[in-house]
């Protein structure tokens, strides 16, 4: 029985079963519901189904990896708001960029202390929930040129063309409209979009920057060498 009750839901996926277990039985005992699965395929089967807050992911699986399940449950939509971390091991052949590419918020490497994994689900589902300050802004829909940003469906819509967008790509336009023609640091969009006290590779924001400027254009979102970014109508 846990020992605690929230109401956060959990998919873990590996392909090792004393790695589900091991996990499993820490989350469960802070009160968190822990759904399993095994590989990529029945992963997006489960998240379809049970609309987890969480999702920790492995990569290296059978039948369907953890970058190609991550696409696709990127596509449910009930699953856009989903938090999804990878869960890779030492020494293994990861590539960050892939993994953000694909619509992953963070990683974990294992083995992991439980204390350590509690803090980061902790920290991953707070994070999911806060509105960073510089992107609290009250209106819900922001029309600026041919862009109208629909904050509460988390959709943009280019001229007549609606598209919805992976969360982080989405707060990171959004922080950008807030306040057009500022400059917006690094360190700034780092803080505001992935949190202070989350580790990200340093081509983190040149790839989300880059994903961007293939669906928007690349005239709106301009580059200042050495300082950061800025939107620009």
């Amino acid at each position: 029985m846990a020992e605690k009750e929230n109401n956060y839901k959990i998919l873990l996926v590996d392909d090792e079963e004393d790695i589900l277990e091991f996990i499993s039985y820490n989350l469960e005992r802070e009160g968190f519901k822990v759904y399993s699965a095994r590989n990529g395929v029945e992963a997006i089967k489960m998240a379809e189904k049970k609309k987890p807050d969480l999702i920790i992911l492995d990569v290296m699986m059978p039948e369907m990896d953890g970058i190609v399940a991550c696409e696709e449950i990127r596509k449910i939509p009930s699953c856009k708001d989903t938090v999804i971390a990878f869960l890779t091991a030492r020494g293994e052949d990861y590539s960050q960029i892939a993994g953000f590419e694909a619509g992953a918020d963070d990683y974990i490497t294992k083995p992991i202390r439980p204390k350590v994994l509690i803090s980061r689900v902790k920290a991953l589902l707070k994070r999911s929930g806060v509105v960073a300050a510089d992107m609290a802004a009250p209106e819900q829909v922001i029309v600026i040129g041919n862009l109208t940003i629909d904050k509460e469906r988390y959709l943009l819509k280019i001229d007549d063309r609606e598209m919805i967008l992976p969360r982080k790509e989405f707060e990171l336009l959004s922080l950008l409209v807030s306040k057009p023609e500022k400059v917006f640091t690094r360190e700034e969009i780092y803080n505001a979009v992935w949190g202070e006290n989350v580790i990200v590779g340093d081509r983190t924001i040149d790839v989300h920057i880059r994903k961007l400027r293939e669906k928007i254009g690349n005239d709106h979102i301009k580059t200042l060498k050495g300082i950061g970014y800025k939107f620009v109508n």
